[in-house]
């Protein structure tokens, strides 16, 4: 099986580098200040967003090389493309039961360990990306900058893999493996939750 050693002093190091990037924007402007502000807020303060996010880490670091890598480079890069299509109003139907679906299906692979090929993932990772970039994109708040907010939200989203990613090195240990495997549980239980909301189920 094909594992990559994460050094988490690596990952951590980096996880704060990252973070400086938000205030790094906030001097240019109010409109870009806040887009970046609500942007970088927006995938953290959405629990639905929030879960899927951390699966796809979790999901990479389950499934190893290069899949640690491709799975959370790709989520970005495409929910970048559906957050465009939010931001210019383009019609996208069934956003809300999606999103809620991704946590159920993301959370499920990473239950019960399933092992697709690497096209297949990130396929699957890449349509449910597009849904939670077009959420994003159609929150946008007035007066808020769409390059700005658009950052923000991208820079959320990889910390969030990368909070994937810590706990998902755990799979070299066959503890650690079955704690990665009840947080991918736990994380399909929260996507049936949203998804009964989405649904009108439950209020």
């Amino acid at each position: 099986m094909n594992r990559l050693v994460l050094n988490p002093a690596v990952v951590l190091a980096a996880l704060f580098a990252a973070i400086p990037l938000a205030p790094a924007f906030a001097h240019t402007g109010s409109g870009v200040s806040l887009g970046l502000e609500s942007g970088f807020l927006h995938p953290l303060t959405g629990p639905d967003h929030l879960v899927a996010m951390v699966a796809v880490g979790l999901w990479g670091a389950q499934l190893g090389n290069p899949a640690i890598w491709v799975l959370p480079i790709t989520f970005p890069l495409v929910m970048a493309v559906g957050g465009l299509l939010g931001v210019l109003g383009m019609p996208l139907p069934f956003v809300e039961p999606i999103i809620a679906v991704s946590g159920i299906a993301l959370g499920t692979m990473v239950a019960f360990s399933v092992r697709p090929p690497l096209w297949v993932a990130a396929t699957l990772v890449g349509v449910f990306a597009i849904f939670h970039g077009y959420a994003h994109g159609r929150e946008l708040p007035e007066a808020a900058d769409a390059i700005a907010f658009a950052v923000g939200f991208v820079i959320a989203t990889g910390l969030l893999h990368l909070t994937g990613i810590l706990i998902g090195v755990l799979v070299g240990y066959e503890a650690g493996a079955k704690v990665v495997r009840a947080c991918g549980a736990a994380i399909g239980c929260v996507g049936v939750y949203f998804l009964l909301g989405a649904v009108g189920v439950i209020g």
